[in-house]
């Protein structure tokens, strides 16, 4: 059977949409000027970015960044980390804002046939010291660090709340530099190849 070549001409459309709106989201948010939004405005629009992201990984050369040795070196934690809140925000589709977001151990796997990636990652992590982080913010020029508190009390049956492990500013920017590192990838490459026709401006953050 013939390997499909990517991105096909669908593909293209596709990906200029996600693109749009991804950069669209990622440059609202990146600001400072944004955290001092309403905290169920800051909500939706972080819920949106991950939504957008979502999409992207149905397109599979992004699927091969992720699983090989081009993905950005992170740790395995810290990559972990970020899928983590992915995975909550998708599955937890329940509040308004990120203080309010909670979860625990019996409504995690609740009608999943075999552990969630969340019951993995806090089973695994649970009670570990607190994990401390950088990442460098080109628009401010500087370095923003950030700390992951694992809660204790996950495997208890407790409520674990998302705040309570990442604060929302740096959890939120964290993810959204980790997933703009894994899709500029895709950019680098469609720019090489023969694809004149995939926007230039959809895709080149101020970061």
């Amino acid at each position: 059977m013939k390997k499909p070549i990517h991105p096909t001409q669908d593909e293209l459309e596709f990906l200029n949409l996600c693109f749009n709106r991804f950069i669209d989201l990622f440059e609202e948010i990146m600001p400072d000027e944004f955290w001092d939004k309403p905290d169920y405005v800051r909500f939706f629009k972080t819920k949106d970015l991950f939504a957008v992201y979502s999409e992207v990984l149905k397109y599979p050369p992004v699927q091969w960044v992720i699983e090989t040795n081009k993905r950005p070196n992170y740790s395995d934690v810290g990559r972990d980390l970020f899928k983590f809140v992915r995975h909550v925000l998708m599955h937890f589709p329940f509040f308004e804002r990120w203080d309010d977001v909670w979860i625990k151990q019996s409504l995690v796997n609740l009608y999943s046939e075999r552990p969630r990636f969340i019951h993995k990652f806090l089973t695994e992590n649970e009670g570990r010291d607190e994990l401390k982080y950088r990442f460098w913010e080109e628009r401010h020029k500087r370095m923003t660090y950030i700390s992951l508190c694992l809660p204790k009390n996950y495997t208890a049956g407790e409520r674990v709340f998302l705040r309570d492990m990442v604060p929302e500013k740096d959890g939120v920017k964290f993810s959204a530099m980790f997933m703009w590192d894994i899709m500029k990838v895709q950019v680098q490459e469609i720019e090489d190849g023969e694809y004149n026709n995939f926007r230039q401006d959809a895709y080149r953050p101020e970061d």
